[in-house]
């Protein structure tokens, strides 16, 4: 199967619920689709700092390298009548379906969102799946190599950039830290680290913390049985796919 790649390349991938033999079977297609465009995902760790509001940017490619490839956007609506009386409908919106004459597969991504909006996706396609609105549920986050290895990107980054104040920080990359992250790197400036060390730690716990979406998280979800008996494809994207974009 195309996802061997993956895996090969360092993505944490899993199958629940018979979702291999479904996709194996019934969608080589698009897992062909879904392979070739995760395996040309390159993230700058630049742009990982500077960040900024909204969604991310790499997140925002993924998004439209599937919408362009079918895996598009849409609002499941769910009605039913007992007795002749009609129930409250039920909307679930979907970030990418992509349909086939051989069912649907739903798609969520899942870059770093706080951590029960797992249980939001898992639950959706529980529901949808129960109603053979889809067949595979799908979830893309960041894997277990990429969530361990943010403080080091951080911190070679800030190497590369020759951080040692804040005013680096605002001049390179345009950060204004809080008056509590202020404190709290001073005071590890005190305890004897150097500035970028103690900015990339901090950084690191409190944009991508343990409290957000990533693998493990999912897989405490996956262990409660939260989604079953939906198939579920499971993918964690590696530390590999983020790369030094060199001084600008």
């Amino acid at each position: 199967m195309s996802l061997d790649r993956l895996r090969a390349d360092g993505f944490d991938i899993e199958f629940r619920n018979h979702a291999l033999a479904i996709l194996s079977q019934d969608f080589p297609g698009p897992v062909a689709e879904l392979t070739e465009v995760l395996a040309e995902i390159a993230i700058p760790d630049v742009e990982l700092v500077r960040g900024g509001g909204g969604e991310a940017k790499a997140t925002q490619r993924l998004r439209k390298s599937l919408s362009d490839l079918g895996w598009r956007k849409h609002s499941f609506r769910i009605r039913k009548i007992v007795d002749d009386y009609e129930k409250p409908s039920l909307t679930h919106e979907i970030d990418h379906v992509r349909y086939t004459p051989n069912g649907a597969i739903a798609l969520e991504i899942e870059w770093n969102n706080k951590d029960p909006f797992f249980d939001r996706d898992l639950e959706n396609f529980q529901r949808l799946h129960s109603e053979s609105a889809i067949s595979v549920g799908i979830v893309v986050t960041r894997g277990a190599s990429l969530h361990d290895s943010f403080r080091e990107i951080f911190k070679n980054c800030g190497t590369m950039y020759q951080i040692k104040s804040f005013e680096d920080l605002d001049r390179h990359f345009d950060l204004d830290p809080t008056r509590r992250q202020r404190e709290q790197i001073e005071k590890d400036l005190e305890a004897g680290k150097d500035f970028v060390d103690a900015w990339a730690h901090r950084f690191t716990a409190d944009k991508f913390g343990q409290a957000t979406t990533h693998w493990n998280k999912l897989q405490e979800r996956i262990a409660r049985g939260v989604g079953n008996p939906c198939p579920l494809l499971l993918i964690g994207l590696p530390s590999s796919v983020v790369i030094s974009a060199g001084m600008e």
